[in-house]
């Protein structure tokens, strides 16, 4: 009688594993934890599965390969006992690039300090104005991630949403960002000139804003003059640096629909945590 064949559960269990290891040995390259799960590093991780040149060599994979993998991923978070939204909007967004190029790069283009000069000279300074730029300079003067960035609150224990709070000294700004991990401080010095100080762009957004609670960045309504309760979505700042850069024509080199692909949040995380914005001129 002929062996057996495996079941298919048993079969789909062992490519979950090696879908894991492979995760894990990604991860430990570039220096970083596999746990808890990180819905934008998960993003990040899926579409260099599809780049074989920002993969260490390897063969670009299907989507229906990187799909089965992100179950995989999903499979093994559970099994560790950790929660995993694969409906997360960065993961959403991922597949869409995924499936819209079939071999996007695998991590966003990631802006200079001149660029950042650039985008911020297509803002206002209208309270939308105030707000973005505050958002762009904040985030890359810190190196933050949009959802850290949007997660702020004026003070700690402002609301139940909220993932980190600022703490404005004469030197800089504080910004404490809670993880489940422990929380960190990252320190936010001035800037040599008033128009790229990510602490100027702050302290400006607060008073013209008149909050001093709560979300720290927030919807603004059609009228451009009343300020929501909400706190702003994480996406808007990846619309935010794609609609800044094609405005300043950084990449003007690329065709429209390239450049779009290539500017997003993480292109704001290109420095080191908490290093100001240093522009070559004042």
């Amino acid at each position: 009688m002929s062996a057996e064949k495996p079941s298919h559960t048993a079969n789909t269990n062992a490519a979950y594993i090696r879908d894991w290891r492979h995760y894990a040995a990604w991860c430990r390259r570039r220096g970083l934890e596999p746990l808890p799960p990180d819905a934008e590093r998960i993003s990040l991780y899926l579409i260099a599965q599809a780049s074989p040149a920002e993969d260490d060599g390897a063969a670009a994979l299907s989507i229906s390969t990187i799909e089965r993998r992100l179950a995989g991923l999903a499979w093994n978070f559970a099994q560790r006992g950790f929660a995993f939204d694969r409906r997360d909007s960065h993961i959403a967004e991922a597949i869409v690039e995924i499936r819209r190029h079939r071999r996007p790069s695998a991590t966003k283009e990631t802006v200079s300090a001149e660029d950042i000069l650039a985008l911020i000279g297509t803002l206002g300074y209208d309270l939308r104005g105030l707000r973005d730029r505050a958002i762009l300079l904040i985030g890359f003067a810190g190196n933050l991630r949009r959802s850290e960035i949007t997660g702020l609150d004026i003070r700690q224990g402002d609301s139940t949403d909220g993932t980190g709070w600022i703490e404005i000294q004469e030197k800089g700004v504080l910004v404490t960002l809670n993880a489940k991990n422990g929380s960190h401080t990252v320190e936010i010095g001035r800037g040599p000139s008033e128009r790229s100080c990510p602490v100027v762009a702050l302290e400006k957004w607060m008073h013209f804003s008149r909050i001093s609670r709560g979300p720290l960045f927030r919807r603004i309504l059609r009228d451009g003059k009343t300020i929501g309760t909400e706190r702003l979505n994480d996406r808007h700042v990846a619309r935010l640096v794609k609609q800044t850069a094609l405005a300043a024509g950084i990449r003007a080199d690329l065709p429209e629909e390239a450049r779009i692909a290539r500017f997003a949040g993480q292109s704001l995380r290109g420095g080191k945590r908490g290093a100001p914005a240093r522009p070559s001129r004042p």
